[in-house]
C-alpha cells in the first residue's frame, strides 16, 4: 500500500514539475516582452499629442467641419462599446476586468431603456459575450500581444461606418490602461462623436520672437484638413488603447506565471514531504516484518526436542514443537 502510494505521489511530483517549467518559461517571455511593448505604448504618445494639437490648431485658425464624427445624436439610442481582450488566457483577472466593466455598462445601458452591441476585440472577449447570449457586432481578433496600427484602422474603419450609417449612436472605449509594470486600471473612454473640446481651444502656432499668432496658409483650407484629420485622429486613439491593452497583457501574465511557479514549487515541497513520509512508513514497516519473522523463528528453534526410534540413540527424530535435550 504505502509503495504505490509513493508511486503516485512521485508521477504527481513529475508533472507538477513539468508545469512548473512551463510557468517559469512563459513568466520570462512575459517579463521580456513587457519592456517592448511599454516602448511601443511610449513611442506611440507623441504621434497622439501631435495630432490632437495639429486639430485643435486647426479649429483656432478658423477651421469648422460639418463631419458626422463632430455631429452628437438628439436620442442616443444604441451603444456600441469596444471592449479590447486578450486572445489568450493564463493573465490573471486581465480579460476579467474588462469584460465585468463592459457587462456593467450594458446592463446599466439596458436598465435605461437602450440598447447595445459589443465589437469584441480579442477571442475572448468574444468567447465571453457570445457564450452568455450579448449581442456581439463585430469581432477582431489575432493580435492582442503584438497590435499594428493597420489592426487600429481595420476597427476604427468599422465602428466610424456604423456610426455614420446610424447603426449606433455613440461608441465607447473599453480596455486596460498600462501605468507601470505593476499598475494597470480598466478604464472607459468616449470615442465617437467626438467632444466638442477636442477641437476648440487650441492654441495656435505662435512666432518665437514676439509671441503673436503666427499666420499660416493652408492647403487645402482648415475644413478640409480637419475632415481628413478626423478619421486620423479615431484610429490613433484606438492604436493607443491597443497598445496599452497589449502592455497590461504582458505585465498580467507575467505577475499570474510568477504567482504558478511558485504555487507550483510549494506543491513540490509538500508532496515531497508527504512521499518522504510514506517511505519512511514503508521502511518502518517492512523493518517490523523482518524483526517480527526473526523473533518468530527464534521461538520455534527453541521447541525442537530430540525423539529415539527403536531403543537406539544414534537414530534422533525431532519432532516440532519438542525441545531437545
Amino acid at each position: 500500500m504505502a509503495g504505490g502510494q509513493e508511486r503516485i505521489l512521485r508521477g504527481r511530483i513529475r508533472s507538477v514539475q513539468a508545469t512548473k517549467k512551463i510557468t517559469r518559461a512563459m513568466e520570462l517571455i512575459a517579463a521580456s516582452r513587457i519592456v517592448k511593448a511599454q516602448q511601443r505604448v511610449a513611442a506611440a504618445v507623441p504621434y497622439s499629442d501631435q495630432i490632437t494639437a495639429v486639430v485643435k490648431d486647426l479649429a483656432a485658425a478658423g477651421g469648422t467641419s460639418d463631419s458626422p464624427l463632430l455631429a452628437g445624436r438628439d436620442a442616443v439610442r444604441t451603444i456600441a462599446y469596444i471592449a479590447i481582450t486578450a486572445d489568450r488566457g493564463l493573465c490573471g483577472g486581465y480579460n476579467a476586468g474588462v469584460q465585468r466593466a463592459t457587462e456593467g455598462e450594458i446592463k446599466a445601458g439596458v436598465a435605461g431603456g437602450g440598447d447595445y452591441g459589443v465589437v469584441a476585440v480579442g477571442r475572448k472577449a468574444e468567447g465571453y459575450f457570445r457564450f452568455r447570449g450579448y449581442k456581439v457586432m463585430s469581432t477582431f481578433a489575432g493580435f492582442s500581444d503584438n497590435p499594428t496600427y493597420e489592426d487600429a484602422k481595420r476597427i476604427a474603419t468599422w465602428v466610424m461606418d456604423a456610426y455614420v450609417s446610424g447603426e449606433v449612436d455613440r461608441v465607447e472605449l473599453i480596455y486596460t490602461r498600462f501605468i507601470s509594470a505593476g499598475s494597470q486600471e480598466v478604464v472607459q473612454r468616449p470615442l465617437i462623436p467626438l467632444g466638442r473640446d477636442t477641437i476648440e481651444g487650441g492654441h495656435a502656432h505662435t512666432d518665437a520672437l514676439d509671441g503673436a499668432p503666427a499666420d499660416y496658409e493652408y492647403e487645402p483650407d482648415p475644413s478640409t484638413i480637419l475632415d481628413s484629420l478626423l478619421p486620423r485622429y479615431i484610429e490613433a486613439r484606438i492604436y493607443a488603447a491597443l497598445l496599452n491593452a497589449a502592455a497590461s497583457e504582458h505585465a498580467f501574465r507575467q505577475r499570474a506565471m510568477k504567482s504558478a511557479t511558485d504555487n507550483a514549487e510549494e506543491l513540490i515541497k509538500n508532496l515531497s514531504r508527504i512521499m518522504n513520509r510514506a517511505r519512511q512508513d514503508s521502511i518502518t514497516t517492512e523493518i517490523m516484518e523482518i524483526v517480527g519473522g526473526a523473533e518468530a523463528l527464534a521461538g520455534d528453534s527453541k521447541k525442537v526436542r530430540p525423539v529415539v526410534l527403536d531403543d537406539d540413540p544414534s537414530t534422533l527424530l525431532v519432532a516440532p514443537g519438542s525441545r531437545a535435550n
